[in-house]
């Protein structure tokens, strides 16, 4: 059953009849599968034989990866990943069998947006990240880096001199670039060096990680854009409770690829839910999420802008500081 609904996940076109129907499907049988799910859905007198559309699902609050072991099915696990954080901060892990549809979702969803990785040479500038262990982040651009084969992709840590000598020769070379880097660390670079770029694409993955004064998202682009040189910043929506990411090209307006969604709750009632364009509590469907839980309460803020699309607008001010796009708006 597992593995059909897995195969299912990647055939869903971009109608909602499509994902609907695996979203029901995936919802019973996490249901039937997962415990920790299966009682708080109970807890919330959910009857499972009358979910009939999204808006009867319930979503599991993102804070049940910190205490519960949260599996759909029955496998040992061969790893998970962590949240950021530190080390007196009890973190979140989300454990798979495998990671198999993580990276088919990771290929499929960078594909559709930016074309193929080996296209770009890529370049990460991901210190925070780098030091610690099970980070979602770093193997996801490690595998970007993989399929881009070109030489020259590579992580960088605090050598900025090199970097900014790799991008300088890149560029002069006409080279396709992916520039991907936490926030703080591309404001250090350019503060250090100006660019000038033609030929690369900036992606922040948000995060000041306690290192400098929280900004809002406009100001920041615009600091990012006028540092590096280039019109617009991209950005990456993604966290260790997910296996999806969606990706912005710039105004902090994120898409979705087809097997993830995002809905806006009420923040004064977390069953119900709020009219596009107003401000309300960030729910993902993550379908590629099949082994863990698909259905997750986070603790963002955001609005819906459109069919798919979405903003970031903060986090709940009780929530902790930690992982991605934890911007202060």
């Amino acid at each position: 059953m597992k593995k059909v609904l897995q195969n299912t996940v990647f055939n869903i076109v971009d109608n909602e009849d499509s994902f609907n129907d695996t979203a029901l499907k995936i919802f019973r049988y996490q249901y039937e599968s997962n415990t920790v799910y299966q009682k708080f859905s109970d807890y919330l007198n959910i009857d499972p034989r009358k979910v009939n559309s999204l808006w009867d699902i319930p979503f599991m609050p993102i804070q049940f990866f910190k205490s519960q072991k949260v599996i759909s099915g029955d496998f040992a696990p061969a790893g998970y990943f962590e949240s950021s954080g530190t080390t007196a901060q009890t973190r979140s892990r989300h454990y798979y069998p495998d990671l198999d549809v993580y990276q088919e979702s990771l290929s499929r969803g960078f594909t559709r947006f930016f074309g193929e990785a080996s296209n770009y040479c890529i370049l990460a500038l991901l210190p925070s990240y780098l030091e610690q262990k099970n980070s979602s982040l770093i193997y996801m651009v490690k595998k970007l880096i993989d399929q881009s084969g070109h030489p020259g992709s590579d992580f960088y840590l605090y050598n900025h001199e090199a970097l900014h000598a790799k991008l300088l020769e890149l560029e002069k070379a006409g080279q396709k670039i992916l520039l991907i880097g936490v926030t703080f660390a591309l404001l250090d670079l350019i503060e250090e060096y100006r660019f000038s770029l033609r030929h690369t694409k900036i992606i922040e993955t948000g995060g000041m990680k306690g290192r400098r004064r929280e900004i809002v998202r406009e100001e920041l682009h615009q600091i990012l854009c006028k540092g590096f040189g280039v019109n617009k910043i991209y950005s990456e929506y993604g966290m260790s409770e997910l296996f999806s990411q969606a990706w912005s090209a710039g105004d902090g307006i994120f898409e979705c690829p087809p097997w993830m969604k995002v809905m806006i709750r009420d923040v004064n009632d977390p069953c119900a839910y709020v009219a596009p364009g107003k401000t309300g509590g960030i729910n993902v469907i993550d379908l590629a999420n099949v082994h863990s839980a698909a259905f997750i309460a986070t603790q963002d803020l955001g609005r819906m802008v459109s069919k798919n699309h979405f903003e970031v607008l903060g986090r709940f001010d009780e929530a902790e500081i930690r992982g991605c796009n934890l911007l202060v708006y």
